[in-house]
C-alpha cells in the first residue's frame, strides 16, 4: 500500500466574504505527482500556502509524515521536508545564482540533491552561477526557483503555478523535468492553470472549486470526465 506522506483534513479559510477553502480534505502519496486544478479563485494557492504554513487556515489539520504540523511555522515544515516553489518565484535579485542555490540548503538534510546533481538537472544554470538572480529571464528564474527548492532535499515538492507566464519552449523543459523527477520517485504537488501541462505529467488529480473538492482520482479517470472539464475548467 502506498504511504500517505501529506494529509490535509477539514481545511477552512476565508478572506472576508470569499471562501478559499471549505472543509477541504486531500491526501498525497509517496512517489506520486498530483495536480490540484480548478478555475481562477478556486483556492489552489490558498491550499498550498496553508500546507506550507504561510497562510494559516482558520480550522483544519495538516499532517506530514504522520506528524501534526498545523501549528508549525513555515521554516520548521521546510526542515521536516516540505519544499516550496512559490508562484512569484522569490528569487533574490542582488544574489548570484550560486548564492540563491546555497540558500536552499537546510542543515541536517541530505539526499540525492547536491549542487552538482542540481546543475546536472539544470545545465543552463551551470553557465550562469556568477550572474545575479535579478538579471535572469522569467524562464531562467523559474528553473532557479525549482533548483533552489531541490537543494533542500524535500520529501514533498510543492509547486504553485510553475508554468505561468513562461514561453512554450520553457514549459517543454519543465515537462521534461517533471518526468525526470517522477522517474526518481519524487512526491510532487502541482497547482496549474495549464491543463494540458497537468494532464501530461500527473498521476493523480484533485479538482477544486470555491474551496471544496469536486473531483479526485487518477488522471486517466479525469481525462474521461468531459462534463467536469467543461464545467470547471472551460476545456
Amino acid at each position: 500500500m502506498t504511504e500517505t506522506l501529506l494529509d490535509v483534513r477539514n481545511l477552512n479559510k476565508a478572506f472576508g466574504m470569499v471562501t478559499a477553502a471549505k472543509n477541504l480534505n486531500v491526501s498525497f502519496q509517496r512517489g506520486v505527482l498530483t495536480s490540484i486544478i480548478g478555475p481562477n479563485g478556486a483556492g489552489k494557492t490558498t491550499t498550498f500556502r496553508s500546507i506550507m504554513g504561510l497562510t494559516p487556515a482558520k480550522t483544519g489539520i495538516v499532517r506530514f509524515k504522520g506528524r501534526d504540523c498545523t501549528k508549525l511555522p513555515p521554516y520548521k515544515r521546510a526542515r521536516l521536508g516540505l519544499g516550496f516553489v512559490p508562484e512569484d518565484r522569490r528569487i533574490l535579485g542582488p544574489f548570484t545564482v550560486k548564492e540563491n542555490l546555497g540558500l536552499g540548503r537546510i542543515p541536517g538534510r541530505t539526499g540525492r540533491w547536491t549542487l552538482e546533481s542540481v546543475l546536472e538537472q539544470f545545465p543552463v544554470l551551470s553557465h550562469m552561477l556568477d550572474r545575479l538572480g535579478g538579471t535572469l529571464s522569467g524562464g531562467e528564474q523559474q528553473m532557479l526557483t525549482i533548483a533552489r527548492a531541490l537543494m533542500s532535499n524535500p520529501d514533498v515538492l510543492v509547486l504553485d503555478e510553475p508554468t505561468e507566464g513562461l514561453a512554450p519552449v520553457v514549459v517543454s523543459v519543465l515537462k521534461d523535468l517533471m518526468m525526470s523527477l517522477k522517474k526518481a520517485d519524487a512526491t510532487i504537488l502541482l497547482s496549474e492553470q495549464n491543463i494540458r501541462f497537468a494532464m501530461g505529467v500527473s498521476d493523480g488529480v484533485v479538482v477544486i472549486d470555491k474551496g471544496h473538492v469536486v473531483f479526485r482520482g487518477p488522471m486517466e479517470d479525469f481525462k474521461k470526465e468531459e462534463s467536469i472539464q467543461k464545467k470547471y475548467l472551460a476545456v
